[in-house]
């Protein structure tokens, strides 16, 4: 025949083939009626109102206790289960649980007895941990395991905790006083140091303003006189440009100037070029003409006075060589100075030429006549 069960439960069978007993937790098993036997062990967790009255502590101060701890009988380790079936089987729940109770109470007396209440008031935690692992290393050979344990109250009779309450109370309230005045004396400290740290603040806010309006006008004042600068510059190069320009005009008036003068002067040299054209047309191709006529006249002359001096001489034979030589010397003469007038009529202008012509022209007709008497 099966028989199951759930996995807060063990099932140990033994009898006929079992032995060792069989021990399954949670699960099923085959049990052979009348031959074997089968027998149910609780795996559910216990909670254990763990209370210590009154117990002496280190300085012999009574005190009562109550803790809270949570138990079971542990399935999954075969030995302790094995350990705790030899030990609970067959027994309840509640049976169960009053051994564990007065296992977890002795350890807790214990631990108790070897504390000051101090110790166990303020640190709690210290004492719950030491009942713990005093009350597991013992529980644990019974198969059973505690899961859990915390210290639930502490009170006294002889109100040593009051007392000791009244005097961390007056201890807090006096820490609390001198906090609060400490306070207040920081709150008037870190108030004064606020206050002059406005102060400073303000007094560096109001520099910090003053300096940049003083920034502001000297960089005004340099934008002033950078702009003053510059329009002075633009006022100079606008002058300079005028003073360019009007050079420039002036320099193209005198160019144009220039252009009119070399005109003038070309139509001078182009009327001068036509009167002497002019003057040359009427009056020094005629005077040229005339000298040219002059010329041949006195060359005329002159060769007629040779012929004249020669026939003179060879007339004069007779009479002497000195009177020949007298007339020809005297030829020659008049020969180079009509020569010599003949080329300075060449150097005159028209007009002292014709001029001169006719001053000479009643002379030479004079000396001609001479001549020919």
């Amino acid at each position: 025949m099966f028989f199951t069960c759930g996995p807060n439960e063990a099932m140990v069978v033994s009898g006929f083939c079992r032995s060792p007993p069989v021990m399954v937790a949670g699960g099923r098993v085959l049990v052979v009626p009348c031959l074997q036997q089968i027998q149910r062990i609780s795996l559910n967790t216990l909670t254990l109102n763990v209370r210590s009255e009154k117990v002496y502590t280190r300085h012999g101060v009574p005190i009562s206790v109550t803790g809270i701890a949570q138990v079971k009988i542990q399935g999954q380790n075969k030995e302790m289960l094995a350990a705790a079936c030899q030990m609970f089987l067959g027994k309840s729940e509640s049976e169960i649980a009053q051994i564990a109770l007065e296992t977890l109470e002795g350890h807790q007396r214990a631990i108790m007895a070897h504390m000051t209440v101090e110790e166990i008031y303020k640190d709690r935690q210290k004492f719950s941990e030491q009942v713990f692992n005093v009350a597991s290393s013992d529980l644990v050979n019974m198969g059973i395991s505690v899961v859990s344990y915390t210290l639930k109250d502490i009170h006294d009779d002889q109100d040593y905790l009051h007392s000791l309450g009244k005097g961390r109370t007056a201890q807090v309230q006096r820490d609390a006083r001198v906090g609060e005045a400490e306070a207040k004396r920081d709150a008037g400290i870190r108030e004064a140091r606020a206050r002059q740290e406005q102060v400073s603040a303000q007094l560096l806010s109001e520099t910090a303003m003053a300096q940049a309006q003083r920034d502001f006008q000297v960089q005004q004042a340099l934008c002033d006189a950078a702009v003053s600068a510059r329009k002075a510059q633009a006022d100079l190069a606008y002058q300079l440009q005028v003073a360019k320009t009007k050079q420039q005009i002036e320099e193209q008036r005198a160019q144009v100037l220039v252009v009119e003068r070399a005109q003038q002067a070309q139509l001078q040299e182009h009327e001068i070029g036509r009167r002497e054209r002019e003057l040359e047309a009427t009056v020094r191709k005629p005077a040229e003409a005339e000298r040219y006529r002059l010329e041949r006249l006195a060359e005329a002359e002159r060769m007629q006075m040779m012929m004249q001096a020669e026939a003179e001489a060879e007339a004069m034979k007779v009479t002497g060589a000195a009177r020949a030589a007298a007339v020809a010397a005297r030829a020659r003469a008049e020969a180079a100075q009509t020569a010599a007038k003949a080329e300075a009529f060449g150097q005159y202008q028209e007009a002292a030429v014709v001029d001169m012509v006719l001053q000479r022209l009643p002379q030479a007709t004079q000396k001609k006549s001479e001549c020919q008497g």
